[in-house]
């Protein structure tokens, strides 16, 4: 669990100097952060609308950065708005910015996020890091399955990953996983012209509703080394891959499921995937 400091605007003098000025021009993006900044409001409206806020909801966004989808969230009446922000100067001057918001000055990459559950109901938001957003959606889906849905802006690349469907080139492990404990969709394309500073790479955003708990796998410690394991060696076939495993359990299995010993791992759907992590769950190693 990650720890979180609560930031204030009513003290001044413990501001840094950019914060207590106003008005003033932000600090350079931290390149350690990765941080490009949303600048087009038109997007940042239309990334907030995907995220269906009625009033009433609490919605949490993380990394609000400059506040770029701030006022449209705030504009759509939340009961609550919490906000998760990482750099120190960005989250003193959201917090004195937008009283609207509760700001946690803390690291998203460390929340459990099992505590999104005593938020039923929230609706999650997100310009994500390019290099933070896989790590952190692989956390966030399988440790929450309370919240409404999630809204995230990520590099295209990966957002044509983590909607791929089985068979597909851009389909494996992060795939697999997020697709066992959300449906994901792709919501549409969002270009560098739009960032300050420009990344070299497009991004896009995706919308994730998670699965009802009858649905979602019921060894997650067994699927992650399943699909660690599988996608390691995802151009071979999958009687090679598993034939030192394998028993006639799983052999019935495969049968049953229809799936031919020359398939490869990204033919495999994420319930197959789940139920194959049941069947090996003890002799694949810790």
């Amino acid at each position: 669990m990650s720890r979180e400091r609560r930031v204030g605007s009513d003290n001044g003098s413990a501001l840094p100097q950019e914060a207590r000025d106003g008005g003033e021009a932000y600090a350079r993006p931290k390149r350690s952060l990765g941080q490009n900044f949303l600048s087009d409001p038109n997007m940042a409206a239309k990334i907030v609308a995907a995220l269906g806020i009625a009033p009433g909801d609490t919605v949490l966004e993380i990394g609000p950065g400059r506040g770029a989808l701030t006022p449209f969230i705030l504009d759509a009446q939340p009961a609550a708005y919490l906000a998760l922000e990482k750099d120190r100067d960005l989250a003193v001057r959201l917090a004195r910015e937008h009283p609207g918001a509760a700001v946690a000055m803390t690291d998203a990459l460390r929340m459990d996020w099992s505590r999104l559950d005593r938020l039923p109901g929230v609706r999650v938001i997100g310009n994500l890091p390019y290099n933070i957003a896989s790590p952190l959606l692989w956390d966030l889906c399988a440790g929450s399955v309370a919240y409404a849905r999630g809204v995230f802006m990520v590099q295209h690349e990966v957002a044509r990953r983590l909607a791929a469907v089985p068979g597909s080139r851009e389909y494996g492990a992060l795939s697999a996983w997020v697709g066992a404990f959300a449906r994901v969709a792709y919501c549409f394309k969002v270009p560098p012209t739009v960032f300050r500073p420009r990344p070299k790479v497009d991004s896009a955003v995706v919308a994730l509703t998670p699965r009802t708990a009858a649905e979602r796998p019921t060894e997650p410690a067994a699927l992650s080394r399943l699909l660690k394991f599988l996608f390691s060696l995802r151009r071979k076939q999958l009687g090679g891959i598993l034939k030192p495993y394998g028993d006639v359990a799983t052999e019935a299995w495969l049968a049953q499921a229809g799936i031919e010993p020359r398939a490869r791992p990204e033919n495999l759907s994420p319930e197959q995937l789940s139920q194959l992590a049941i069947l090996l769950k003890t002799r694949l190693g810790s």
